[in-house]
Protein backbone atom coordinates (compact mmCIF):
# COMPACT_ATOMS: atom_id res chain seq x y z
CA UNK A 1 0.00 0.00 0.00
CA UNK A 2 1.62 3.56 -1.07
CA UNK A 3 2.23 5.83 1.72
CA UNK A 4 -0.46 8.83 1.49
CA UNK A 5 0.38 12.53 1.33
CA UNK A 6 -1.66 14.63 3.05
CA UNK A 7 -2.68 18.79 3.31
CA UNK A 8 -4.26 20.99 5.94
CA UNK A 9 -5.60 24.13 4.74
CA UNK A 10 -8.61 26.59 5.90
CA UNK A 11 -11.11 26.55 4.06
CA UNK A 12 -10.23 29.13 2.00
CA UNK A 13 -12.43 31.86 -0.23
CA UNK A 14 -11.85 31.36 -3.76
CA UNK A 15 -8.26 30.92 -3.43
CA UNK A 16 -5.43 31.20 -5.70
CA UNK A 17 -3.49 28.95 -7.33
CA UNK A 18 -0.82 27.47 -4.86
CA UNK A 19 -3.54 26.12 -2.82
CA UNK A 20 -4.88 23.67 -6.04
CA UNK A 21 -1.19 22.96 -6.93
CA UNK A 22 -0.93 21.56 -3.45
CA UNK A 23 -4.07 19.67 -3.88
CA UNK A 24 -2.89 18.13 -7.32
CA UNK A 25 -0.09 16.14 -4.94
CA UNK A 26 -3.03 15.16 -1.93
CA UNK A 27 -4.51 11.84 -1.08
CA UNK A 28 -5.95 13.17 1.80
CA UNK A 29 -7.06 16.82 2.06
CA UNK A 30 -7.41 17.72 5.79
CA UNK A 31 -10.16 20.90 5.95
CA UNK A 32 -8.89 22.79 8.61
CA UNK A 33 -12.01 24.78 10.39
CA UNK A 34 -11.63 23.97 14.27
CA UNK A 35 -9.07 27.02 14.49
CA UNK A 36 -10.02 31.20 15.28
CA UNK A 37 -11.05 33.29 12.40
CA UNK A 38 -8.79 35.35 11.63
CA UNK A 39 -9.59 39.19 10.13
CA UNK A 40 -6.46 39.66 8.01
CA UNK A 41 -7.12 36.13 6.75
CA UNK A 42 -8.17 34.10 3.68
CA UNK A 43 -11.14 32.14 4.81
CA UNK A 44 -13.81 35.26 4.04
CA UNK A 45 -11.80 37.12 1.52
CA UNK A 46 -9.72 36.88 -1.48
CA UNK A 47 -8.40 39.21 -4.20
CA UNK A 48 -9.20 39.73 -7.83
CA UNK A 49 -8.15 42.29 -10.73
CA UNK A 50 -9.27 45.59 -11.52
CA UNK A 51 -8.73 48.42 -14.36
CA UNK A 52 -7.29 49.88 -10.58
CA UNK A 53 -5.06 47.05 -9.85
CA UNK A 54 -5.38 44.48 -7.43
CA UNK A 55 -8.76 44.68 -5.33
CA UNK A 56 -10.11 42.50 -2.00
CA UNK A 57 -13.66 40.41 -2.22
CA UNK A 58 -14.85 39.77 1.13
CA UNK A 59 -17.42 38.12 2.55
CA UNK A 60 -19.13 39.97 5.53
CA UNK A 61 -19.21 37.89 8.84
CA UNK A 62 -21.72 38.28 11.23
CA UNK A 63 -19.90 39.87 14.82
CA UNK A 64 -21.13 38.77 18.20
CA UNK A 65 -18.07 40.05 20.60
CA UNK A 66 -15.86 37.53 20.38
CA UNK A 67 -13.54 35.94 17.52
CA UNK A 68 -15.39 32.83 16.27
CA UNK A 69 -14.07 29.62 15.00
CA UNK A 70 -14.21 28.82 11.45
CA UNK A 71 -16.62 25.88 11.89
CA UNK A 72 -18.45 28.80 14.22
CA UNK A 73 -18.54 31.44 11.54
CA UNK A 74 -21.38 33.18 10.17
CA UNK A 75 -21.97 35.06 6.84
CA UNK A 76 -23.96 38.78 7.31
CA UNK A 77 -25.85 38.93 4.75
CA UNK A 78 -25.86 42.68 4.39
CA UNK A 79 -26.21 44.73 1.35
CA UNK A 80 -22.11 44.58 1.24
CA UNK A 81 -22.61 40.88 0.13
CA UNK A 82 -24.64 41.62 -2.55
CA UNK A 83 -21.48 43.98 -4.03
CA UNK A 84 -19.36 40.83 -4.55
CA UNK A 85 -21.31 40.06 -7.67
CA UNK A 86 -21.46 43.19 -8.48
CA UNK A 87 -17.80 43.52 -8.57
CA UNK A 88 -17.17 40.04 -10.11
CA UNK A 89 -19.36 41.25 -13.47
CA UNK A 90 -18.15 44.85 -13.48
CA UNK A 91 -14.93 43.74 -13.88
CA UNK A 92 -15.17 40.10 -15.09
CA UNK A 93 -18.09 40.64 -17.73
CA UNK A 94 -15.83 40.93 -21.03
CA UNK A 95 -13.22 38.37 -19.96
CA UNK A 96 -13.72 35.89 -22.94
CA UNK A 97 -14.93 33.15 -20.52
CA UNK A 98 -17.25 34.72 -18.26
CA UNK A 99 -20.25 32.86 -19.52
CA UNK A 100 -18.99 29.95 -19.56
CA UNK A 101 -17.87 30.76 -15.45
CA UNK A 102 -20.24 33.35 -14.28
CA UNK A 103 -24.23 31.34 -14.22
CA UNK A 104 -22.31 28.35 -12.18
CA UNK A 105 -20.27 30.37 -9.64
CA UNK A 106 -23.65 32.66 -9.33
CA UNK A 107 -25.57 29.75 -8.65
CA UNK A 108 -23.22 28.20 -5.32
CA UNK A 109 -22.91 32.42 -4.02
CA UNK A 110 -27.29 32.28 -4.26
CA UNK A 111 -27.82 29.46 -1.89
CA UNK A 112 -27.14 31.85 1.25
CA UNK A 113 -25.57 29.15 3.57
CA UNK A 114 -25.65 30.37 6.75
CA UNK A 115 -21.95 29.21 7.85
CA UNK A 116 -19.08 30.43 6.19
CA UNK A 117 -17.64 26.97 5.79
CA UNK A 118 -20.40 25.57 4.10
CA UNK A 119 -20.17 28.29 1.58
CA UNK A 120 -16.75 28.00 1.03
CA UNK A 121 -17.02 24.34 0.58
CA UNK A 122 -19.25 24.63 -2.27
CA UNK A 123 -17.39 27.08 -3.77
CA UNK A 124 -14.05 24.93 -3.24
CA UNK A 125 -15.97 21.87 -4.67
CA UNK A 126 -16.82 23.84 -8.06
CA UNK A 127 -13.19 24.76 -8.51
CA UNK A 128 -12.48 21.25 -7.84
CA UNK A 129 -14.08 20.06 -10.47
CA UNK A 130 -13.46 22.72 -12.90
CA UNK A 131 -9.54 22.34 -12.09
CA UNK A 132 -10.84 18.17 -12.67
CA UNK A 133 -8.84 17.54 -8.80
CA UNK A 134 -9.75 14.34 -7.37
CA UNK A 135 -8.85 13.43 -4.11
CA UNK A 136 -9.23 9.94 -2.40
CA UNK A 137 -10.34 11.00 0.87
CA UNK A 138 -11.72 15.16 2.59
CA UNK A 139 -11.44 15.57 6.55
CA UNK A 140 -12.80 18.13 8.15
CA UNK A 141 -10.72 19.10 11.40
CA UNK A 142 -13.43 19.97 14.15
CA UNK A 143 -14.96 16.35 13.61
CA UNK A 144 -11.37 14.53 14.04
CA UNK A 145 -11.39 15.04 18.02
CA UNK A 146 -7.94 17.01 17.89
CA UNK A 147 -7.31 19.57 21.02
CA UNK A 148 -3.30 19.85 20.23
CA UNK A 149 -1.62 23.05 18.43
CA UNK A 150 0.38 24.03 16.21
CA UNK A 151 3.12 21.56 14.57
CA UNK A 152 1.53 18.98 16.84
CA UNK A 153 -2.12 19.47 16.10
CA UNK A 154 -0.95 18.84 12.28
CA UNK A 155 0.76 16.24 13.19
CA UNK A 156 -1.58 14.31 15.27
CA UNK A 157 -4.26 15.52 12.15
CA UNK A 158 -2.32 13.85 9.52
CA UNK A 159 -2.56 10.52 11.88
CA UNK A 160 -5.96 10.63 12.50
CA UNK A 161 -6.79 10.90 8.84
CA UNK A 162 -4.30 8.16 8.24
CA UNK A 163 -1.62 9.80 6.27
CA UNK A 164 2.07 8.90 5.92
CA UNK A 165 3.58 12.39 4.62
CA UNK A 166 2.45 15.76 5.47
CA UNK A 167 3.00 18.07 2.29
CA UNK A 168 3.11 21.69 3.85
CA UNK A 169 3.14 25.11 2.22
CA UNK A 170 6.37 27.28 2.07
CA UNK A 171 5.07 30.02 3.98
CA UNK A 172 4.82 27.59 7.30
CA UNK A 173 8.87 27.20 7.66
CA UNK A 174 9.01 30.07 9.68
CA UNK A 175 7.00 27.93 12.88
CA UNK A 176 6.90 24.50 11.71
CA UNK A 177 8.79 21.53 14.00
CA UNK A 178 9.84 18.68 13.06
CA UNK A 179 9.75 17.10 16.71
CA UNK A 180 5.93 15.92 16.39
CA UNK A 181 6.01 14.73 13.08
CA UNK A 182 9.34 12.47 13.56
CA UNK A 183 7.83 10.80 17.13
CA UNK A 184 4.60 10.13 14.74
CA UNK A 185 6.72 8.59 11.98
CA UNK A 186 5.35 10.83 9.83
CA UNK A 187 7.23 12.89 6.75
CA UNK A 188 6.98 16.32 6.09
CA UNK A 189 7.48 17.46 2.59
CA UNK A 190 7.50 20.97 1.37
CA UNK A 191 5.29 22.52 -1.49
CA UNK A 192 7.56 23.76 -4.67
CA UNK A 193 4.98 26.16 -6.79
CA UNK A 194 5.91 28.74 -9.30
CA UNK A 195 3.18 30.83 -9.92
CA UNK A 196 2.25 30.49 -13.99
CA UNK A 197 1.54 33.66 -16.08
CA UNK A 198 -1.26 33.45 -18.19
CA UNK A 199 -3.44 36.36 -20.14
CA UNK A 200 -5.29 38.67 -17.80
CA UNK A 201 -6.85 42.13 -18.45
CA UNK A 202 -6.46 45.23 -17.13
CA UNK A 203 -3.00 45.25 -18.17
CA UNK A 204 0.97 43.57 -16.44
CA UNK A 205 0.11 40.28 -15.23
CA UNK A 206 -0.60 40.20 -11.51
CA UNK A 207 -0.12 36.95 -9.49
CA UNK A 208 -1.52 35.44 -6.48
CA UNK A 209 -5.28 36.50 -7.18
CA UNK A 210 -8.09 34.49 -6.62
CA UNK A 211 -8.45 31.17 -8.70
CA UNK A 212 -11.75 32.80 -9.99
CA UNK A 213 -9.28 35.36 -12.08
CA UNK A 214 -7.74 32.71 -13.98
CA UNK A 215 -11.21 31.23 -15.00
CA UNK A 216 -12.85 33.69 -16.41
CA UNK A 217 -10.02 35.04 -18.51
CA UNK A 218 -8.96 31.12 -19.84
CA UNK A 219 -11.82 28.87 -19.18
CA UNK A 220 -12.60 25.47 -17.66
CA UNK A 221 -10.28 23.66 -19.83
CA UNK A 222 -7.08 25.90 -19.70
CA UNK A 223 -6.77 26.56 -16.42
CA UNK A 224 -6.57 22.65 -15.82
CA UNK A 225 -3.47 22.69 -18.23
CA UNK A 226 -2.18 26.00 -16.45
CA UNK A 227 -2.40 24.48 -13.34
CA UNK A 228 -1.20 21.06 -13.59
CA UNK A 229 1.69 23.11 -16.14
CA UNK A 230 3.10 24.38 -12.08
CA UNK A 231 3.71 20.35 -11.09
Amino acid sequence: MSEKTAVIHQPDFLPHLGFFHRLLQADIFIILDHVPLSKSGWVHRDKIKTPQGEQWITIPVKKNGLQPLICEAEIDYNPHYGKIQKLLHAHYSHAPFFQEIYPPLREVMERRQARLVDFNLDLLNLALNWFDIRIEKIEISSTLGITTRKSQMNADLVAAAGGAVYLSGPGAKAYHEDGPFSQAGLTVAWQDFHHPVYQQQHGPFIPYLSCIDLFFNCGILNSQKILRSCV
